[in-house]
């Protein structure tokens, strides 16, 4: 057994000279028992015949099934549970001698932790800005808006639009209808910047050059020259902030309860990202304090999982994602690892009392049962995660509980 880097192992199998013979010729016998040769009644081919006509195959055979024993044998002998595919190396096969070969696979790393607390954090205030609160209530009111018709002049950002639009240098002579609100991004600059020339009715040609950013790689950087006929543009007139638009906005019954709520609702999601980022530095600490390596393999399924399928992407594309998230892949399976080693050697693993509390808590403020709850989470396979969610809490109390929070 050879120890690698990362937690890489290399072991040297061997399979003795007899036991290969004897698994060639149980394969032979096998096969002959159901093979059909002319000349030959079912199941009473000669083995040396099958032997003669079929060697390469048994073979192969027969060397997929003692690599596939020896292995698993020599797993359990040195007490071994791989976390990744066994790569088989170096096969030498030869008749009459022994069988010999190498295999490499990744083991479970074990993380020696010696430094759990004492260090300094600086937790973000969770402060809401008045100016914040007031975005909000803007938002509010656009979306209770009404679009109401311009009879004339020029579009501009926040005017929804309906245009005509003809590619002249394409092969289509049909001209395409779109809607869409300018300054949101919907068309591109340059198309843009050409509707915001025209009055509604009229029509004019331009020549557009598609930017860099294209998704349609085979069009970034091309020029065009399209006809694009303004149909109509449209004004959102927004209602006052007042009483009647919070009662709009839902079960409020002012402007001030709703502006309230705004802010309750702005402070809680302002409370969770300053615990993430205590959360985030508490973990940095703790790795910085107790350095360890992580598989390659492990690394490699955290980034098949971030970038998901991806069949349809360049390959040349695929593999720059892979180089560009990879630093920070390695440092979110050192922080998974990190978290289910404390929770190991503290007891902080969530059981099955708690689950069920966490469970209880999403059916109230969702306003069902916690059997329709557990039903649902079961079904979309996340019992897992919320499990894992509530190991997570109880290992950052405590970390917190070991350090200084400012």
């Amino acid at each position: 057994m050879q120890e690698q880097e990362r937690w890489r192992r290399r072991m040297s199998v061997t399979v003795p000279a007899a036991v290969v013979q004897e698994e060639e010729q149980r394969a032979a016998r096998q096969l002959a028992s159901r093979a059909k040769l002319k000349g030959f009644r079912q199941g009473r081919v000669p083995t040396r015949v099958i032997e003669s006509r079929f060697g390469t195959a048994l073979r192969k055979e027969a060397l997929d099934k003692l690599i596939a024993d020896a292995y698993r044998q020599a797993l359990v002998s040195e007490k071994l549970s791989p976390i990744s595919e066994g790569e088989i190396e170096d096969v030498q096969y030869a008749p009459e001698q022994d069988l010999v070969f190498h295999v490499t696979f990744d083991v479970q790393p074990v993380i020696e932790v010696g430094r759990l607390g004492g260090f300094v954090v600086e937790r973000p205030e969770a402060h809401v800005k008045d100016e914040h609160v007031q975005a909000v209530l803007e938002r509010v009111r656009e979306q209770h808006g009404a679009w109401r018709p311009a009879e004339g002049g020029r579009p501009e950002d926040g005017n929804l639009v309906a245009v005509k639009i003809l590619r002249l240098d394409g092969e289509s002579a049909e001209a395409r209808d779109y809607d869409f609100v300018l300054g949101q991004g919907d068309a591109i600059p340059e198309i843009e910047a050409a509707i915001k020339t025209l009055e509604p009715g009229s029509t004019d040609e331009f020549t557009i050059t598609f930017p860099a950013d294209f998704p349609d790689e085979a069009r970034r950087g091309v020029s065009e020259t399209v006809r694009i006929t303004l149909t109509s543009r449209s004004v959102l007139e927004l209602p006052p902030v007042d009483d009647d638009l919070a009662k709009q906005a839902g079960d409020f019954e002012s402007l001030a309860h709703l502006t309230a709520k705004v802010r309750e609702d702005m402070h809680k999601e302002a409370e969770q990202r300053a615990d993430a980022t205590v959360r985030s530095r508490l973990l940095d600490f703790l790795l910085d304090a107790n350095p360890f390596e992580v598989p390659t393999s492990m690394v490699d399924r955290y980034v098949d999982a971030f970038l998901g399928d991806a069949k349809d992407v360049p390959r040349e594309r695929v593999e720059e994602a892979r180089r560009q998230i990879r630093p920070e892949a390695e440092r979110a399976v050192k922080r998974i690892l990190l978290i289910d080693r404390v929770a190991e050697m503290r007891g902080l693993s969530a059981s099955e009392a708690e689950v069920d509390a966490r469970v209880e808590e999403i059916a109230a403020a969702n306003g069902t049962t916690p059997a329709k709850v557990y039903a649902s989470m079961q079904k979309a396979r996340r019992l897992e995660s919320l499990e894992r969610e509530v190991t997570e809490k109880k290992v950052f109390d405590f970390l917190t509980e070991q350090s200084e929070i400012k």
